[in-house]
């Protein structure tokens, strides 16, 4: 890959960035990683923050938010 990938076994990231908290499956609450993405522009500020992920249709969301931000 050409990035490097992170590795959070502290959970320091997903507490400065808001991501760990609860979640729900077949009835059962627990606390993890919540879905969630951030787009960032050039010079590493973010600039949108797409929560509750819906992994189907999230590509097509992202880009053309990008697409927007290019003009």
């Amino acid at each position: 890959l050409p990035f490097t990938l992170l590795s959070d076994e502290k959970k320091e990231a997903v507490n400065l960035y808001s991501v760990w908290g609860e979640k729900s499956m077949y009835g059962k609450t627990y606390m993890g990683t919540l879905r969630t993405s951030f787009l960032i522009d050039p010079k590493g500020r973010i600039v949108k923050v797409y929560e509750k992920v819906v992994p189907a249709d999230h590509s097509k969301e992202v880009l053309d938010d990008l697409t927007r931000l290019k003009k």
